[in-house]
């Protein structure tokens, strides 16, 4: 039967599945609320257990400050997924997805660009690849609007992201008893390819770490003399920013902080942070060949045709007349002309270990889900992470059956451990990291030599975990068609 959630304002209309006296089933559905990476992921898994799903996303209908098309799933920020060895933690995560059958993971491998040992993919094939995915599946309806206040008689999945909207905001927060936490993201420049000055700049991986072997790295480096390192530290010191509101109280995120807020914490900070020289080693004869540059600034390719780069780890918060002039100052953008500027933007999230059961439901609310940012996690594979989780719960609360969070040992049930035993008081959101993940038992540890052996280990044990999880509490996938 058709139901219409009452809210204030527009609303989603879906297919919810009941059960009448005599038994017989009929439709059933969850309703997630935003199309970023984690509501998009949520939103195939729940229909991958065979559960109907109204997916709804306000762009175009009301448009963010970050986002510029109306795909589903796009990057706004950077395009790397991080590393994709194993021996790391954003590796393992990623693997362990890659065996649970995420959708986005899949066509992120798909949407792959040169990125050395990370994977990064080509921003628009991949939030094509994620919408025509989830516009075809027969069991997923998307709905072009906003959802201003949450149903209460049906089991939603809330992924709005840290851009959720001040009506939706609002009524979570009153729903679940709290006020929302905020801090800011700064995403990072991307310049033309054509525009730069490829006689001062070499290509290479730190410490020749390559995706290809024989590609001579799938980084472009603006090496800096001490000279041409200080200039430009003083000169950010001395740039004019883009003015806050009096409410805005810039809370930063502290693995992405802009450039300006690095460059005040001393004058080495950006040479020991994102323009650390470790590990690049400048080949040109004219370069005193084989000589590791005083500074570095990393170019990494944003799509597929190689015709836009990111400035690595130089997101800020500057006027875009202060960005043109300032970051022209690094050798080899002298005439660059720029795809798009540094920005920051509000993001939003819960209080999570005050909230949110393992399930990642509302402990207060057990038939609402929250995912992505929103949940307290930070970064693209952990929003893709907790939209899996989120997606796979919802479904079994939908079918009648108790929570299955994943095993403590692996990168997915230590990303849920953190989000929901963390302590309260000052909560950050949190990127994948092995800290995360249980230690091994003593006895195990002392044989191995050396970190290195104790994480590979850690990740053995995750995926033999995680095999025996999705075995006894993931269904058979129900065929798309």
């Amino acid at each position: 039967m058709s139901v219409r959630f009452p809210g204030r304002g527009p609303t989603c209309i879906i297919l919810t599945q009941v059960r009448d006296q005599k038994g017989m089933e009929r439709q059933k559905a969850i309703l997630v609320i935003g199309g970023g990476l984690a509501g998009s992921e949520a939103a195939w898994q729940a229909a991958r257990a065979g559960l109907r799903v109204a997916l709804c996303e306000m762009r175009p209908v009301r448009p963010t400050p970050a986002h510029k098309t109306d795909r589903l799933a796009e990057l706004v920020c950077s395009n790397s997924l991080k590393s994709n060895e194993l021996a790391s933690a954003a590796g393992l995560l990623k693997e362990e997805l890659r065996r649970a059958g995420s959708l986005l993971i899949q066509i992120a491998d798909r949407a792959a660009v040169p990125a050395g040992q990370a994977l990064a993919v080509d921003r628009e094939q991949f939030a094509a690849g994620v919408t025509a995915a989830l516009e075809a599946h027969p069991l997923i309806r998307i709905r072009r609007e906003e959802v201003r206040a949450l149903p209460r008689d049906t089991v939603v999945i809330v992924a709005s992201g840290p851009l959720t909207s001040d009506a939706l905001s609002a009524d979570l927060a009153q729903l679940a008893g709290a006020e929302h936490l905020y801090f800011y993201d700064a995403i990072s420049p991307i310049v033309d390819a054509e525009t730069l000055d490829y006689s001062k700049i070499f290509r290479a991986s730190r410490y020749g770490k390559d995706g290809r072997p024989d590609s001579g790295g799938d980084y472009l480096n603006c090496p800096l003399t001490r000279e041409e390192y200080n200039s430009f530290v003083e000169a950010v010191l001395a740039a004019e920013e883009v003015e806050r509101h009096e409410y805005e109280d810039a809370r930063y995120f502290e693995a992405c902080l802009p450039l300006e807020e690095l460059a005040r914490r001393g004058r080495d900070t950006l040479r020991f942070g994102p323009m650390k020289p470790v590990g690049l080693v400048d080949p040109r004869p004219e370069a005193s060949g084989g000589r590791r540059p005083y500074a570095a600034v990393q170019l990494r390719q944003e799509d597929a045709r190689a015709s836009s780069y990111n400035l690595v780890g130089l997101q800020n918060h500057l006027r875009f007349t202060e960005q043109k002039r300032i970051l022209r100052m690094i050798p080899g953008l002298e005439k660059a002309e720029f795809l798009r500027y540094g920005q920051i933007h509000r993001n939003t999230y819960l209080n999570a270990p005050a909230l949110l059961a393992p399930s990642l439901a509302l402990r207060a609310h057990p038939d609402v889900f929250v995912a992505g940012q929103l949940c307290g996690t930070e970064g693209y594979v952990e929003a893709i992470a907790t939209g899996f989780l989120a997606g796979t719960q919802a479904a079994r609360l939908a079918r009648g059956e108790e929570p299955a969070a994943p095993p403590r040992e692996t990168a997915l049930g230590s990303l849920v451990h953190y989000i929901t035993r963390a302590s309260p008081r000052g909560y950050q959101p949190a990127n994948i990291a092995f800290d995360l993940l249980p230690p091994l038992p003593e006895e195990e540890s002392q044989r191995l030599r050396g970190k290195k052996d104790r994480r590979a280990a850690q990740c053995r044990r995750a995926l033999a975990a995680l095999e025996g999880w999705l075995k006894e509490c993931l269904p058979a996938p129900v065929p798309a068609g």
